[in-house]
């Protein structure tokens, strides 16, 4: 026996903790959100009274998502998009994946950072189909990290997979639009979903807590797969405050990164109105604490596992069982870019070949006036020719010697 009791098996958990310290982690943050407002097409019927049933077609950005990233890890991260740039991403019929990285470091431990954001998803005339994008790059990231496990060598594998997807949910105080459930539906089946009610201070506590319950039976009446966190815990105080973070689902924010003056005299981060101050970590005013507690402080290994054990691991099988070891993915042919740009396409060149029928018939027509004027005049030369021959047949028979002898 070690003089201290054990063998020193017990001590093995420090030794990872050493390790995962050191090594650090890789997280990534997806932001989506989709702000319909007027619809022009028919889509499935939500289970609620308030929703239309059509697939609203025009939308805005403006939810705050930017601030609200800025915002939980107290530092400026992404950039907030130029108010010109997002009025002519709208006239454009594209989604824009960018990435964003940033190394954060609390008590040496690194964790590396990457805030995938969606500039024009939702933001543009005809929404329809706009998630496609998205849900395109969140499997190609499970695709190109799956090739890299096919190599021999597999150090250095870039680790990109979504672990949470913060889905901004706009504060209409009705329930989801049928575009943000068809949306949900196609990102929930792929990632840990976490529905987000963006700018919550644009409520009453009373349309805020309806609005939250309509948007949960919406949920659960069309089988939307979002993350529910573990809740039991040994400690009795922890499972308090899961349930407490689970019960606050959807996550009701406010986004600020301003220092603002309370009636009381405290300097508060929030937003500062006639009525008083909304503020960002104020637990009676949103949930923003609970928000950054389930993302970093309580739930991120459970979104990394969960990403790793289910998600992927959903994604892995489905390609193992209809391709070979090593064979490339197929390419989908339903991406609505590509659709769009094919449509284009094909309506261009039909015009053109209309043009060039048309300029091709227009052409032919000359030729046939052409042909008929030329023979007319050949039938006139020819009438002429013959006109010339009798004439001359009559002089020849005028004077031949036949005529003068019978004078």
């Amino acid at each position: 026996m070690h003089p201290t009791g054990g063998i020193g098996i017990a001590n093995l958990p420090n030794q990872r903790h050493k390790i995962v310290t050191k090594k650090g982690t890789n997280f990534t943050l997806m932001v989506v959100v989709v702000e319909a407002r007027r619809g022009s097409s028919t889509s499935p019927t939500v289970a609620s009274r308030d929703t239309v049933g059509e697939v609203d077609r025009r939308g805005e950005s403006g939810l705050g998502k930017t601030t609200f990233v800025n915002t939980m890890f107290t530092t400026s991260i992404v950039d907030p998009k130029d108010p010109a740039a997002r009025a002519k991403k709208q006239t454009e019929r594209t989604v824009d994946i960018n990435v964003t990285k940033a190394e954060v470091e609390e008590k040496m431990f690194n964790v590396k950072l990457s805030v995938v954001d969606t500039p024009g998803f939702g933001d543009f005339v005809d929404n329809s189909e706009c998630w496609l994008p998205v849900v395109d790059f969140i499997e190609n990231q499970y695709e190109s990290y799956l090739r890299q496990e096919q190599q021999p060598s597999r150090k250095g594998i870039v680790d990109m997979r979504v672990h949470a997807c913060l889905y901004f949910i706009r504060p209409t105080g009705h329930t989801l639009k049928p575009l943000d459930v068809l949306a949900m539906k196609a990102i929930g089946s792929r990632v840990n979903l976490i529905p987000v009610v963006a700018k919550a201070d644009t409520l009453s506590p009373a349309a805020l807590k309806q609005f939250k319950r309509r948007v949960l039976e919406v949920i659960a009446a069309q089988n939307i797969n979002i993350y529910v966190p573990p809740v039991e815990s040994e400690d009795e105080e922890t499972t308090g405050r899961n349930k407490d973070t689970v019960a606050a689902c959807p996550y009701a924010i406010i986004g600020s990164v301003n220092e603002v003056m309370t009636p009381d005299g405290r300097t508060v981060i929030g937003r500062q109105y006639p009525w008083g101050v909304a503020e960002v970590e104020n637990e009676e005013h949103c949930d923003f604490k609970k928000l950054r507690r389930l993302l970093i402080r309580t739930h991120m290994l459970d979104l990394v596992s969960t990403t790793e054990e289910v998600h992927y691991d959903k994604y892995r099988s489905q390609q193992m069982k209809t391709r070979k070891f090593g064979e490339a993915k197929p390419k989908k042919n339903d991406n609505k870019a590509f659709k769009d740009e094919e449509e284009a396409l094909r309506k261009r060149f039909t015009e053109q070949v209309k043009m060039e029928e048309n300029r091709f018939r227009q052409w032919e027509q000359s030729l046939i006036s052409e042909r008929d004027r030329l023979n007319k005049d050949l039938e006139a030369e020819h009438s002429l020719v013959k006109q010339l021959e009798g004439e001359i047949e009559n002089l020849q028979t005028a004077n031949s010697p036949k005529q003068f002898f019978k004078r």
